[in-house]
């Protein structure tokens, strides 16, 4: 049975970051992942988290200068000593949200410059993998279709992971840029399925509600996680075509839709203290 969490990020947006995580529970999502939470304070993030009853499961580590381009440190020469820092920030938020997963982005570097930036790659994971394991904290690397990022594909990114080898870090498989750059995604699974430790959802080609209007048959894929005993997360990480609420319907089977609202008609006391309905109930 899948697990969704849902991204607060991308979805939800109609309200501020600090509503997201319970209107998602609100809406039977069984989790949250956050791209960025550091806009709030890392003792406030986690009493929102807290408030929303559900656990966060999934946050990104500081990218870098996001503005200028950058998408993470852990490939890029000469920036180790800020790679490390900023795993002293992920131990804060972690801590504050009881959150046991974070993303570390690989990084984008000039092509050619990427055969030197690998071994740069494969010792911050490997330092990354065990300095937040006695945390209990697993680490993640993502394929994303970013020009010159260092994991674009998933073959990419499994490489990495194997290179590494140690047992706290783990692919966090996201199926849109997959299917956008590689295609396979039933072979990859059943090749790969011991290194998946998070999985990412959107419909392809528009990163939109992952449901029948896409290329991708997801009724057959979630059964085939299911086949081959996949325990983890699956994070709605999409665009709405139209709204968030609107677009919930690809959830109803695993009980994901939007709230319910009551038509019920106001009540009120007479004079006797006898309750009636409104009028014309």
């Amino acid at each position: 049975m899948p697990r969704f969490a849902a991204n607060v990020s991308m979805l939800f947006t109609e309200v501020p970051l600090r509503e997201r995580f319970a209107l998602a529970a609100k809406c039977g999502f069984a989790g949250a992942e956050c791209q960025f939470p550091y806009e709030i304070p890392a003792g406030e993030f986690g009493d929102v988290v807290a408030m929303s009853n559900k656990p966060l499961v999934l946050f990104n580590a500081p990218p870098g200068d996001y503005a200028a381009g950058e998408r993470g440190l852990a490939a890029l020469k000469g920036r180790e000593s800020e790679f490390k820092d900023s795993l002293h920030t992920v131990l804060q938020y972690a801590e504050y949200t009881e959150c046991k997963q974070v993303h570390v982005m690989s990084g984008v570097v000039a092509e050619d410059e990427q055969l030197a930036a690998i071994d740069v790659l494969v010792k911050n994971l490997e330092y990354a993998a065990k300095t937040l394991s006695p945390e209990g904290i697993r680490v993640l690397i993502e394929n994303i279709n970013i020009e010159n990022y260092m994991t674009r594909t998933p073959t990419q990114a499994a490489e990495v992971v194997r290179t590494v080898g140690h047992k706290n870090l783990k692919l966090q498989y996201d199926i849109f840029h997959a299917q956008t750059l590689e295609g396979g995604i039933t072979a990859f699974i059943e090749n790969n399925i011991d290194i998946i430790g998070h999985i990412q959802v959107a419909g392809v080609p528009n990163r939109d509600e992952p449901d029948s209007l896409g290329e991708l048959n997801w009724g057959y894929l979630f059964d085939l996680l299911d086949a081959h005993g996949y325990d983890g997360w699956i994070g709605a990480e999409y665009t709405p075509r139209h709204g968030t609420m609107e677009g919930l319907q690809w959830g109803r089977d695993w009980g994901i839709s939007a709230p319910v609202k009551s038509t019920a008609r106001p009540r009120y006391k007479t004079n006797s203290g006898k309750t009636k309905k409104g009028a014309g109930a």
